[in-house]
This record gives C-alpha cells, sequence and structure tokens, in this order.
C-alpha cells in the first residue's frame, strides 16, 4: 500500500506542477498577444495622425481645423497604449522570470550581474527586481 501512497503523491506533485505551468504559459501568450493588439491600435493611430496631416495640408484654407488638437487626442491615446504595452512587458519577463538589460535590451536572467549580450553591468535597481 506504501507503494501507491508514494504513487498518487507523486501523481498529485506532478499535476500540480503541470496546472501551474500550464495556467503560466497561457498567462504568457494572452500577454503577448494583447501587447500585439495594442502595437497593430497604435500603428493604425500613426497612420490616422498621417492622414490627418495631409487633409491639414491640402485643405488648409478651405476648413478651419484646429489641428494641434486633434494631433493631440491621437497622441493621448498612443500615450496610454504604450504605457499598457509597456505594464504588459513588465509582467511578461516576471513571468519568465527574467529581467531586461536597461542598455541593449535583451532579455536577461535574474540573477546575472552582467548582459552576456553586450556586457553592461547589471544594477540592483533594476524596475523588475524592485517588483
Amino acid at each position: 500500500m506504501d507503494f501507491f501512497d508514494k504513487l498518487g503523491k507523486q501523481a498529485s506533485k506532478t499535476y500540480e506542477y503541470t496546472t501551474k505551468k500550464t495556467s503560466k504559459l497561457a498567462r504568457e501568450a494572452k500577454l503577448k498577444m494583447q501587447m500585439n493588439e495594442n502595437k497593430e491600435k497604435v500603428e493604425e493611430l500613426y497612420q490616422e495622425i498621417g492622414k490627418k496631416m495631409y487633409e491639414h495640408h491640402v485643405n488648409d484654407k478651405a476648413l478651419d481645423i484646429d489641428i494641434e488638437s486633434v494631433l493631440e487626442e491621437y497622441c493621448i491615446q498612443i500615450d496610454e497604449l504604450c504605457d499598457r504595452i509597456e505594464e504588459e512587458r513588465k509582467e511578461l519577463l516576471t513571468l519568465k522570470e527574467k529581467k531586461q538589460c536597461p542598455n541593449c535590451f535583451c532579455e536577461i536572467e535574474l540573477e546575472y550581474n552582467y548582459c552576456p549580450n553586450c556586457g553592461d553591468e547589471q544594477k540592483e535597481d533594476n524596475d523588475l527586481e524592485k517588483m
């Protein structure tokens, strides 16, 4: 009976590990998808800014449009999306148990004192180490 107890405990541990790993992978995939969607939205806003600027250029005298306020609205939306992307990137690094080199932006292991990509010394006050 001792054999079956050990087998049951090992099966439970394996199940828990697999569940945690699967959940983590699913969260990573969701974050990557959200980041890509937000990056696409930023690109669309850039295109809209370009269209508005061109329309303003072509129709400058015909239309009485405050182009600065129009552009400001787009810029605020872009800033908000970029903030979301940065939050998602930080959460993704945390899930991967990694940090980003502030010099070359390479993903590296948390315990590295120097970046293996650029050799830059990693300071203790890295944002991810505070989390």
